[in-house]
């Protein structure tokens, strides 16, 4: 079974609707700027990826994931062509911070906060009439967790149009937390650069419209890319460090389940987080994935040229090193990305990125420039703390 994307929307740092976004990310434009949320002077990192959207500079505001979330939902719905009505409509919301920054300004500054609306259902059925709500807290995989729970409703006869969002805003208690953590002061995300010095928090919203396949039959309805699978799994390897055969087998189970082999796979959208572990982690699987031979592309390894200039094997990108790391929004951003990518035959390029680690050596990372190439088939991989994995595949609808 396959299931159809009838709708996008999405905020970040470097745009307000998908093709905004996905422009910036092409012509490399990074929403990297001085942290505006709160005062530094305790931190060592002074940068993030925030969304310029406060009323007053340097005065922090309440309910900005929820404000996006509502955005990102009703832009995905404008663009499937359905009213903005979701009272019988699932919707499912990634998040890892949830709105733990407004819980924070009612603790340190006295802002009003009514308990229910740190919950997104209050918002949503306020703005959608929306009664199924529910919220998925899986870390970075967050959003592709709630991906596959669609695909599951809609596969289970409990629905046959299902909204998945992300969202998640910039806390102070979190981002203290990754500066005392890192052992390093980054002053960008650099995804798989010998550079890298670790991870920047980046914010933002993405939702779409999940619905029964072939959704294009109904009138006036278009398919922006067709999900044909998702993969999930958490190998509860270690709180932090991602566990490699843990990656392996979700990767593997995402193509098993699309029915494909690594030499089908057109597009990788990586994880990219920034941090040496996560990075060295992720290339040496898919290095040794889509390696030739038993188990590999079956002949499309990473020696072989093209006429991309990368060689053989899929492209591969990396969109946190111009948006941030935007949490449990961040897979869905990225699957949001590779279904634009898909349709235009354009790869956005990994900012920053010009001495890959040494695990990436073999593999066709984007660098400089945005690539041009005949996509078909394309792989998002979301990997969290604590071994919480997901990785989907997605293909292109001409």
């Amino acid at each position: 079974m396959t299931w159809d994307i009838t709708g996008m929307g999405a905020v970040a740092s470097i745009g307000g609707t998908p093709q905004e976004i996905f422009a910036a990310l092409c012509a490399g434009r990074s929403g990297l700027a001085g942290l505006r949320a709160f005062d530094t002077a305790k931190y060592r990192a002074r940068q993030a990826y925030e969304i310029d959207d406060r009323a007053r500079p340097g005065a922090d505001e309440p309910g900005r994931s929820t404000r996006w979330l509502r955005q990102a939902v009703a832009q995905a719905l404008t663009d499937a062509g359905l009213p903005h009505d979701l009272a019988d409509v699932p919707v499912l919301v990634g998040t890892t911070l949830q709105e733990q920054r407004s819980a924070e300004l009612w603790w340190r500054e006295g802002t009003p906060l009514t308990p229910s609306d740190l919950h997104f259902g209050t918002a949503l059925r306020a703005a959608f009439g929306a009664t199924r709500t529910y919220t998925f807290a899986n870390a970075c995989a967050a959003s592709l967790y709630a991906l596959a729970m669609a695909t599951d409703l809609i596969e289970a006869g409990a629905a046959d149009t299902v909204v998945v969002a992300g969202t998640d805003a910039i806390g102070e208690s979190a981002f203290g937390t990754l500066d005392r953590v890192q052992n390093d002061i980054p002053d960008a995300l650099r995804p798989f650069d010998r550079s890298h010095k670790g991870m920047l928090m980046g914010e933002g919203a993405v939702a779409v419209v999940v619905q029964r396949a072939p959704a294009a039959s109904a009138p006036g309805r278009r398919v922006h890319a067709r999900v044909r699978s998702v993969g999930i799994n958490c190998d509860a390897h270690h709180p932090t460090a991602p566990d490699p055969e843990g990656i392996t087998r979700v990767v593997r189970d995402a193509h098993r389940r699309a029915g494909v082999g690594p030499g089908d796979i057109d597009l990788v959208m990586l994880h990219g987080s920034g941090t040496p572990k996560n990075d060295t982690t992720e290339a040496g699987v898919l290095a040794q994935i889509f390696a030739a031979g038993p188990g590999g592309s079956d002949g499309g390894g990473t020696g072989d040229s093209d006429s991309t200039g990368y060689g053989g094997g899929p492209l591969m990108t990396a969109v946190k090193s111009m948006t941030g790391h935007t949490l449990g929004g961040s897979g869905l951003l990225s699957l949001v990305v590779a279904a634009l990518a898909l349709r235009q035959g354009t790869v956005p390029p990994v900012l920053g990125l010009s001495d890959p680690v040494e695990e990436a050596a073999g593999l066709r990372l984007v660098q400089g420039t945005a690539a041009t190439a005949d996509l078909g088939l394309a792989q998002v991989d979301a990997f969290g703390f604590g071994g919480i994995n997901a990785a989907a595949i997605v293909e292109a609808v001409r």
